[in-house]
């Protein structure tokens, strides 16, 4: 009979503690807040956008990306599809993004804490780890609450993004005390600021756009579909999806900018494109000025910006703009480049980068090559995902593979 302890019981402790639990296995999770699955509740706006049916290595981060191939198999995807049907979850799925029928994301975090309660597996509330010790076999941790035993610990921590759930990066501290290195650490799938004095223009504003991301000029990443203009910068999915890259560039100093089209859905691809288009439009909607003349096209608030930074009143016909006035809209409307100038903090931020490396884990089973029978899951882990359920994917399989690992009695 084993002892397991699991530290942290959010969607990859949960799982690995429902994988590890057995007939001959004693399983007690120790979680530091009052409720288990606390950032399960506030993924996908509280809908909880919990896989992706394209859970590949394409759409992760990761310092040994390979690694990661061990943990996304077709069999472990199968299984985990097998698994939340087998607790109840019915998904329903909207442009490969799966959610809960409910669209609820409680009924996730239910439906496991239920198959927690259903296996007798002990939840031992407001108990915060300070420390891991390893003795003759046997791990020491010194809690909130007193030393605690263990035979094997899975450490489910988190990363430091979101600490108002509980991931302040303690995590981190345990693992390095027990010998772990540690990646670089930054926010990602967060907000990102630019440099400016217009953005309470703009403030507001949802806009269908495509977004081409420049370190010291380079195209490194592109991105199409809603981003949302803000008093500080730009935030939405297509912004989340490009933090991981901008971060990255910023802490090496590079100069990062976003070149924005807010156009992408119209067939130009040049100012004589753009000015061809208008000057159809200005003929077919006779007698209007610049403003009304883009206004069946774009936010109001949106074409104040764009006009005020190209210098040309909203009152202006599109006939009495000059061949410079035009090309300059053109590349404010198409190829507006913001400067970025750092992103938003680990409060906001959805998930981190960096984190263990996964050179000094077992990737198929999760355990560390350093420490015996000490396991690592999750966000903790230096690998992170795009946004569209890929980082609780990551969750789910890693804590599956800890738990089935840790579940055996050799």
């Amino acid at each position: 009979m084993s002892n397991i302890v699991i530290v942290g019981g959010g969607a990859s402790g949960l799982i690995a503690a429902i994988y590890a639990k057995t007939s001959n296995n004693k399983v007690t999770i120790l979680e530091r807040n009052k409720e288990v699955g606390k950032k399960i509740l506030v993924t996908g706006n509280g809908r909880c956008n919990y896989w992706n049916e394209n859970i590949t290595t394409k759409n992760y981060h990761s310092n040994n990306l390979e690694e990661v191939k061990n943990i996304i198999t077709d069999k472990n995807k199968v299984e985990i599809m097998d698994f939340f049907n087998k607790i109840g979850i019915i998904p329903k799925v909207k442009d490969g993004y799966y959610y809960p029928r409910s669209n609820q994301a409680t009924s996730i975090r239910n439906a496991l804490k239920t198959e927690v309660n259903n296996l007798a597996i002990d939840i031992q509330y407001d108990t915060f780890v300070k420390d891991i010790k390893k003795q003759n076999n046997q791990f020491l941790l010194e809690t909130s609450k007193g030393v605690i035993k263990a035979d094997k610990v899975i450490i489910a921590t988190g990363s430091k993004a979101m600490p108002k759930t509980g991931s302040d990066g303690n995590g981190y501290l345990l693992l390095k005390n027990l010998g772990h290195s540690l990646t670089e650490l930054f926010p990602v799938l967060v907000q990102l600021e630019g440099k400016g004095n217009f953005f309470k223009l703009w403030e507001g504003v949802r806009s269908e756009a495509k977004l081409t991301l420049l370190e010291q000029g380079k195209k490194l990443a592109t991105e199409i579909g809603e981003i949302q203009l803000t008093n500080y910068g730009i935030s939405g999915i297509c912004t989340f999806n490009l933090s991981h890259l901008v971060a990255k560039g910023l802490k090496r100093g590079k100069q990062e900018e976003v070149m924005i089209d807010f156009l992408p859905f119209l067939n130009i691809n040049t100012a004589e494109d753009f000015i061809t288009y208008f000057d159809q439009r200005n003929k077919l909607v006779a007698n209007r000025s610049i403003e009304q003349l883009l206004e069946g096209i774009l936010n109001y608030k949106l074409i104040n910006t764009m006009l005020y930074l190209t210098n040309i009143s909203k009152d202006r016909s599109w006939n009495k703009l000059t061949a410079l006035e035009k090309t300059n809209l053109y590349n404010n409307l198409k190829n507006f480049k913001l400067e970025i100038i750092k992103t938003k903090s680990y409060d906001t931020a959805q998930s981190c980068g960096g984190g263990i490396p996964l050179l000094e884990i077992n990737t198929k089973t999760m355990q560390s090559k350093l420490v015996d029978n000490l396991y690592i899951v999750g966000e903790i882990l230096d690998v992170d995902g795009v946004c569209g359920g890929y980082n609780l994917a990551f969750a789910w399989l890693s804590g599956m593979l800890a738990g089935k690992d840790a579940s055996k009695n050799d």
